[in-house]
């Protein structure tokens, strides 16, 4: 797995990296017990503070997508769906925000919207 950070983001920078390694473990790209690199590895490979990666890799674990276990290093947690299920519906939700904003801006009407969903959504 490849993070990568933007200067020029919104998101903070251990926000990004938390994104990213959360990202990673709902695509199933990271899975439960893949041992991530440690704070200090991390944090020398993207050429920035060790404090940063700590706080992204703390975020993380409060949210229970990694377990620190001192002495040993990072590790994917294992978790249950109702994690990834809140997170892809949250992920939904933002996109629809940004839809929404969207169609507000060029007048676009709600039931325009909703044909174009079922259009797409049926295929």
């Amino acid at each position: 797995m490849k993070i990568i950070i933007s200067n020029s983001s919104d998101t903070t920078i251990y926000g990004q990296i938390a994104n990213q390694i959360k990202g990673a473990i709902i695509s199933n790209e990271l899975k439960p017990g893949d041992l991530l690199p440690s704070i200090r590895a991390l944090a020398r490979d993207l050429n920035i503070s060790v404090i940063t990666t700590k706080r992204a890799y703390e975020e993380l674990q409060k949210q229970g997508f990694i377990d620190i276990v001192p002495g040993k290093g990072t590790f994917v947690a294992g978790f249950n769906k109702e994690i990834i299920f809140e997170e892809k519906i949250k992920e939904i939700e933002n996109k629809i925000e940004e839809i929404i904003e969207i169609s507000k801006i060029i007048d676009v009407s709600k039931k325009e919207i909703i044909e174009i969903f079922n259009c797409l959504y049926e295929g």
